[in-house]
């Protein structure tokens, strides 16, 4: 039976490695030993960079309402209450596009919230 050198699949996976590593600086973009964990270290963040975003948007997104909230004289706790009573479900990301270009139908939003709280 023949034997089997590693060589060549060895130089593929390397190769791989440091393609991935493009942009890199220094010998972390060249050098396989440098480039591997700087590799992996970039997968790690942006594994939790894409669960961040996701925490990010949802906070812009109640800054948002609670200052067209509060341009109508109600709170964003009390807004989101408001609107839950009322039956009305929409979700944060559309409230926040309502509160930046369609004030008016945001007001409207804003005033049943209120009539829901008040009963």
């Amino acid at each position: 039976m023949a034997r089997v050198k590693k060589g060549v699949n060895a130089h593929k996976r390397h190769r791989k490695i440091v393609k991935l590593a493009r942009g890199f600086f220094g010998q972390r973009r060249k050098n396989f030993r440098t480039a591997s964990p700087a590799v992996k270290r970039a997968w790690a963040y942006a594994f939790a960079g894409r669960k961040n975003k996701k925490r990010e948007y949802r906070r812009l997104w109640i800054a948002r309402i609670n200052a067209g909230a509060r341009m109508n004289d109600i709170s964003y706790s009390r807004l989101m209450d408001g609107l839950k009573k009322s039956g009305i479900e929409i979700n944060r990301k559309m409230l926040s596009e309502m509160a930046i270009f369609d004030a008016a139908g945001f007001a409207a939003l804003c005033d049943t919230a209120k009539k829901a709280l008040a009963k």
